[in-house]
Protein backbone atom coordinates (compact mmCIF):
# COMPACT_ATOMS: atom_id res chain seq x y z
CA UNK A 1 0.00 0.00 0.00
CA UNK A 2 1.22 3.66 -0.58
CA UNK A 3 1.35 5.15 2.54
CA UNK A 4 2.59 8.61 1.16
CA UNK A 5 -0.16 11.13 -0.51
CA UNK A 6 1.07 12.45 -4.09
CA UNK A 7 0.04 15.97 -3.85
CA UNK A 8 2.64 18.47 -2.40
CA UNK A 9 1.76 20.22 0.72
CA UNK A 10 -0.33 23.06 1.04
CA UNK A 11 1.94 26.64 1.76
CA UNK A 12 0.52 27.90 4.95
CA UNK A 13 0.69 31.42 3.73
CA UNK A 14 -2.33 30.04 0.91
CA UNK A 15 -4.32 28.41 3.54
CA UNK A 16 -7.70 29.83 4.57
CA UNK A 17 -7.07 29.60 8.60
CA UNK A 18 -11.37 29.55 9.35
CA UNK A 19 -11.75 26.62 6.68
CA UNK A 20 -8.57 24.85 7.79
CA UNK A 21 -10.14 25.06 11.44
CA UNK A 22 -13.42 23.38 10.23
CA UNK A 23 -11.48 21.07 8.46
CA UNK A 24 -9.88 20.04 11.81
CA UNK A 25 -12.95 19.68 13.43
CA UNK A 26 -14.33 17.35 10.77
CA UNK A 27 -11.33 15.31 10.98
CA UNK A 28 -12.11 15.15 14.74
CA UNK A 29 -15.74 13.70 14.40
CA UNK A 30 -14.67 10.95 11.80
CA UNK A 31 -11.94 9.83 14.40
CA UNK A 32 -14.33 10.14 17.29
CA UNK A 33 -16.93 7.93 14.67
CA UNK A 34 -14.40 5.77 13.68
CA UNK A 35 -12.14 4.86 16.63
CA UNK A 36 -14.35 6.39 19.39
CA UNK A 37 -11.23 8.63 20.53
CA UNK A 38 -12.65 12.03 21.20
CA UNK A 39 -10.49 14.82 20.60
CA UNK A 40 -13.38 17.09 19.56
CA UNK A 41 -13.31 19.27 22.86
CA UNK A 42 -9.55 19.94 23.06
CA UNK A 43 -8.60 23.14 22.33
CA UNK A 44 -8.47 24.20 18.48
CA UNK A 45 -4.84 26.10 18.67
CA UNK A 46 -2.89 23.36 19.79
CA UNK A 47 -4.86 20.62 17.86
CA UNK A 48 -4.16 22.96 14.54
CA UNK A 49 -0.30 22.81 14.98
CA UNK A 50 -0.51 19.13 16.09
CA UNK A 51 -2.52 18.08 12.51
CA UNK A 52 -0.09 20.38 11.17
CA UNK A 53 3.01 17.71 11.98
CA UNK A 54 0.88 15.03 11.41
CA UNK A 55 0.35 15.96 7.46
CA UNK A 56 4.15 16.92 7.08
CA UNK A 57 4.80 13.80 8.78
CA UNK A 58 2.88 11.61 6.84
CA UNK A 59 2.93 13.67 3.70
CA UNK A 60 -0.20 14.04 2.99
CA UNK A 61 -1.41 17.70 1.21
CA UNK A 62 -4.71 17.96 2.91
CA UNK A 63 -7.10 17.14 6.13
CA UNK A 64 -9.25 15.45 3.96
CA UNK A 65 -6.39 13.08 2.74
CA UNK A 66 -5.34 12.43 5.69
CA UNK A 67 -8.90 11.65 7.23
CA UNK A 68 -9.25 9.01 4.32
CA UNK A 69 -6.03 7.23 5.59
CA UNK A 70 -7.26 7.15 9.05
CA UNK A 71 -10.58 6.14 8.58
CA UNK A 72 -9.15 3.35 6.17
CA UNK A 73 -5.42 2.40 7.57
CA UNK A 74 -5.74 0.98 11.72
CA UNK A 75 -1.93 0.81 11.48
CA UNK A 76 -1.52 4.59 10.83
CA UNK A 77 -4.13 5.67 13.35
CA UNK A 78 -2.15 4.11 16.04
CA UNK A 79 0.72 5.93 14.77
CA UNK A 80 -1.17 9.49 14.55
CA UNK A 81 -2.28 9.33 18.06
CA UNK A 82 1.05 10.58 19.37
CA UNK A 83 0.35 13.49 17.07
CA UNK A 84 -3.43 13.84 18.24
CA UNK A 85 -2.25 13.61 22.32
CA UNK A 86 1.11 15.69 24.15
CA UNK A 87 3.59 13.23 25.44
CA UNK A 88 5.77 16.64 27.22
CA UNK A 89 7.23 15.48 30.62
CA UNK A 90 9.43 15.05 33.00
CA UNK A 91 10.42 13.38 36.48
CA UNK A 92 9.68 15.77 39.03
CA UNK A 93 8.76 18.69 37.25
CA UNK A 94 8.01 21.56 38.71
CA UNK A 95 9.76 20.72 42.09
CA UNK A 96 8.08 22.81 44.42
CA UNK A 97 5.01 20.65 43.36
CA UNK A 98 6.89 17.62 44.57
CA UNK A 99 8.07 19.40 47.68
CA UNK A 100 4.33 20.57 48.41
CA UNK A 101 3.13 17.15 47.99
CA UNK A 102 5.66 15.31 50.37
CA UNK A 103 5.97 17.61 52.83
CA UNK A 104 1.75 19.23 52.80
CA UNK A 105 -0.03 15.96 51.70
CA UNK A 106 2.02 13.03 52.31
CA UNK A 107 1.36 13.21 55.96
CA UNK A 108 -2.04 13.27 55.45
CA UNK A 109 -1.91 10.54 53.43
CA UNK A 110 -0.35 8.62 56.02
CA UNK A 111 -3.08 8.35 57.94
CA UNK A 112 -5.03 6.15 55.55
CA UNK A 113 -4.47 1.99 56.16
CA UNK A 114 -4.68 2.01 52.34
CA UNK A 115 -4.43 3.92 49.37
CA UNK A 116 -5.34 5.06 45.99
CA UNK A 117 -3.97 7.28 43.67
CA UNK A 118 -4.76 8.03 39.90
CA UNK A 119 -2.39 9.88 37.74
CA UNK A 120 -4.49 10.71 34.88
CA UNK A 121 -2.78 11.55 31.57
CA UNK A 122 0.24 9.69 32.46
CA UNK A 123 1.80 10.24 29.08
CA UNK A 124 5.15 8.18 29.16
CA UNK A 125 5.18 7.53 32.95
CA UNK A 126 7.58 10.24 34.18
CA UNK A 127 5.43 11.39 36.86
CA UNK A 128 4.02 7.72 38.15
CA UNK A 129 7.61 6.99 38.60
CA UNK A 130 8.02 9.94 40.36
CA UNK A 131 4.94 9.80 42.54
CA UNK A 132 6.16 6.01 43.21
CA UNK A 133 9.53 7.45 44.45
CA UNK A 134 7.98 9.37 46.67
CA UNK A 135 5.69 6.95 47.79
CA UNK A 136 8.55 4.88 48.54
CA UNK A 137 10.81 7.50 50.25
CA UNK A 138 7.78 8.63 52.55
CA UNK A 139 6.90 4.56 54.04
CA UNK A 140 3.52 4.70 51.80
CA UNK A 141 4.26 2.72 48.70
CA UNK A 142 3.37 -0.83 50.08
CA UNK A 143 -0.16 -0.02 50.88
CA UNK A 144 -0.88 2.29 48.15
CA UNK A 145 -2.60 1.53 44.17
CA UNK A 146 -1.28 4.04 42.07
CA UNK A 147 -3.42 4.33 38.60
CA UNK A 148 -1.89 5.40 35.78
CA UNK A 149 -3.80 6.14 32.86
CA UNK A 150 -3.57 7.34 28.91
CA UNK A 151 -5.59 7.00 26.11
CA UNK A 152 -2.54 5.79 23.61
CA UNK A 153 -1.97 2.47 24.23
CA UNK A 154 2.51 3.49 22.57
CA UNK A 155 2.76 5.54 25.64
CA UNK A 156 1.57 2.88 27.96
CA UNK A 157 3.84 0.37 27.05
CA UNK A 158 6.49 2.91 27.57
CA UNK A 159 5.35 3.92 30.96
CA UNK A 160 4.84 0.55 32.11
CA UNK A 161 8.71 -0.11 30.62
CA UNK A 162 10.12 2.67 33.06
CA UNK A 163 13.20 2.66 31.05
CA UNK A 164 14.71 6.30 30.05
CA UNK A 165 17.58 7.47 28.42
CA UNK A 166 21.08 7.68 30.34
CA UNK A 167 21.48 11.31 29.43
CA UNK A 168 17.74 12.40 30.73
CA UNK A 169 18.82 11.24 34.22
CA UNK A 170 21.34 14.76 35.45
CA UNK A 171 18.32 16.53 35.01
CA UNK A 172 15.53 13.93 36.45
CA UNK A 173 18.38 14.38 39.66
CA UNK A 174 18.20 17.41 40.25
CA UNK A 175 14.39 17.78 39.90
CA UNK A 176 14.41 15.31 42.57
CA UNK A 177 16.49 16.53 44.70
CA UNK A 178 14.78 20.05 44.36
CA UNK A 179 11.77 18.24 44.97
CA UNK A 180 12.86 16.96 48.84
CA UNK A 181 14.18 13.31 47.78
CA UNK A 182 15.84 11.94 50.44
CA UNK A 183 18.74 9.84 48.90
CA UNK A 184 19.75 9.89 45.99
CA UNK A 185 17.21 9.24 42.19
CA UNK A 186 20.08 6.36 41.49
CA UNK A 187 18.87 4.88 44.69
CA UNK A 188 15.47 3.65 42.74
CA UNK A 189 16.84 2.64 39.30
CA UNK A 190 19.99 0.37 37.47
CA UNK A 191 21.69 1.40 34.64
CA UNK A 192 21.69 -0.90 31.45
CA UNK A 193 22.81 -0.83 27.98
CA UNK A 194 19.20 0.46 27.05
CA UNK A 195 18.76 3.54 29.68
CA UNK A 196 18.05 3.52 33.43
CA UNK A 197 15.67 0.95 34.42
CA UNK A 198 13.31 2.25 37.36
CA UNK A 199 13.07 -0.81 40.36
CA UNK A 200 10.40 -3.42 39.59
CA UNK A 201 9.13 -3.06 43.18
CA UNK A 202 7.77 0.18 42.52
CA UNK A 203 6.30 -1.05 39.53
CA UNK A 204 4.42 -3.76 41.71
CA UNK A 205 2.03 -1.39 42.98
CA UNK A 206 1.02 0.40 39.54
CA UNK A 207 -1.94 -0.36 37.60
CA UNK A 208 -1.15 0.93 33.94
CA UNK A 209 -4.52 1.25 31.90
CA UNK A 210 -6.79 2.67 29.03
CA UNK A 211 -9.04 5.57 29.96
CA UNK A 212 -10.31 9.09 28.32
CA UNK A 213 -10.98 11.93 30.58
CA UNK A 214 -13.25 12.89 27.12
CA UNK A 215 -15.41 9.69 27.10
CA UNK A 216 -15.24 7.46 29.88
CA UNK A 217 -15.99 7.02 33.44
CA UNK A 218 -14.71 6.99 37.04
CA UNK A 219 -13.38 3.61 37.84
CA UNK A 220 -12.53 4.01 41.50
CA UNK A 221 -12.67 5.52 44.41
CA UNK A 222 -9.31 7.77 44.52
CA UNK A 223 -7.24 9.59 47.81
CA UNK A 224 -5.08 11.91 45.18
CA UNK A 225 -5.73 12.68 41.54
CA UNK A 226 -2.99 13.91 39.83
CA UNK A 227 -3.18 15.72 35.79
CA UNK A 228 -0.53 17.91 35.45
CA UNK A 229 -0.35 19.92 32.64
CA UNK A 230 -3.51 17.99 30.74
CA UNK A 231 -6.11 20.52 31.14
CA UNK A 232 -4.72 23.10 29.26
CA UNK A 233 -4.96 20.77 25.77
CA UNK A 234 -8.69 21.06 26.69
CA UNK A 235 -11.69 23.74 26.11
CA UNK A 236 -13.88 24.73 28.64
CA UNK A 237 -16.34 21.82 28.71
CA UNK A 238 -13.57 19.36 28.18
CA UNK A 239 -11.76 20.74 31.33
CA UNK A 240 -15.11 20.32 33.42
CA UNK A 241 -16.76 17.09 32.36
CA UNK A 242 -12.41 16.16 33.45
CA UNK A 243 -13.13 17.96 36.91
CA UNK A 244 -15.82 16.54 37.27
CA UNK A 245 -14.74 12.90 37.05
CA UNK A 246 -12.11 13.60 39.97
CA UNK A 247 -14.55 15.11 42.03
CA UNK A 248 -16.46 11.92 41.96
CA UNK A 249 -13.35 9.95 42.30
CA UNK A 250 -11.75 11.20 45.00
CA UNK A 251 -12.92 10.53 48.74
CA UNK A 252 -14.32 13.33 51.26
CA UNK A 253 -10.91 15.18 51.83
CA UNK A 254 -8.98 13.92 48.74
CA UNK A 255 -6.69 15.66 46.98
CA UNK A 256 -6.30 17.21 43.43
CA UNK A 257 -3.47 18.22 42.12
CA UNK A 258 -2.78 20.09 38.62
CA UNK A 259 -0.46 22.12 36.33
CA UNK A 260 1.24 25.24 37.05
CA UNK A 261 -0.90 27.08 34.61
CA UNK A 262 -3.83 25.27 35.54
CA UNK A 263 -6.77 26.15 37.72
CA UNK A 264 -10.03 25.43 39.25
CA UNK A 265 -10.70 28.99 39.55
CA UNK A 266 -13.51 29.21 37.30
CA UNK A 267 -14.61 25.60 37.11
CA UNK A 268 -17.74 24.64 37.31
CA UNK A 269 -16.38 22.05 40.11
CA UNK A 270 -14.54 24.82 41.91
CA UNK A 271 -16.88 24.92 44.71
CA UNK A 272 -16.24 21.26 45.78
CA UNK A 273 -12.71 21.93 46.43
CA UNK A 274 -10.81 24.50 48.87
CA UNK A 275 -7.09 25.57 47.93
CA UNK A 276 -4.57 23.57 49.71
CA UNK A 277 -1.40 24.84 48.62
CA UNK A 278 -3.06 27.62 45.96
CA UNK A 279 0.61 28.39 44.68
CA UNK A 280 1.25 24.34 44.09
CA UNK A 281 -1.90 24.02 42.31
CA UNK A 282 -2.87 21.49 45.15
CA UNK A 283 -6.94 21.53 45.96
CA UNK A 284 -8.76 19.42 48.66
CA UNK A 285 -12.49 18.26 48.33
CA UNK A 286 -14.49 19.30 50.59
CA UNK A 287 -16.42 16.87 52.91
Amino acid sequence: MNTACPDPLMDPDDEDPELFDLEVKLLLEAVYLRWQHDFRDYAIASMRRRVRQALEHFGCASVAQFQHRLLREPPLFQQALRFLTVHVSEMFRDPPYWRALREQVAPLLRTYASLKLWVAGCSSGEEVWSLCVLLAEEGLLERSIVYATDIDPAVLRQAERGVYPLERMADFSRNYLAAGGTGSLSDHYATSPHGAVFDRALRRQVVFADHSLATDSVFSEVHLVSCRNVLIYFNRALQDRALGLFREALVRRGFLGLGNRETLSFSAHAGAFEDWCPAQRLYRKLP
